[in-house]
């Protein structure tokens, strides 16, 4: 029984480690601290906004966050900023642009 409940407790403590991290700096602060796209639920501050746990390619995450938001200044997944280009085209495919 205790070894079946320390399993559970290590599972529990391992699966937010295995969560994909988003973090974005939208060009202007978002009205809404909380901000639902397709398949992730993102929180907003002051800081910019963040998530985790989405199921689609990043340049698609990151798409569905500019619909939603409008252009981004920044874009980042488990700390690995966007490029410029990289940003651009995100920005670009959601109809935005990558100026503030």
């Amino acid at each position: 029984m205790y070894r079946n409940l320390l399993i559970l407790a290590a599972a529990g403590l391992a699966s937010p480690a295995l969560a994909t991290a988003y973090q974005a700096a939208p060009a202007h602060q978002p009205e809404r601290t909380v901000v639902v796209t397709r398949d992730n639920v993102w929180r907003c501050g002051a800081a910019g906004c963040e998530s985790s746990g989405a199921t689609s390619r990043p340049a698609v995450v990151c798409a569905q966050l500019v619909r939603e938001l409008g252009a981004l200044r920044s874009f980042s997944v488990d700390g690995r900023v966007f490029t410029d280009e990289e940003l651009a085209r995100c920005n670009r495919r959601a109809g935005g642009s990558n100026q503030g």
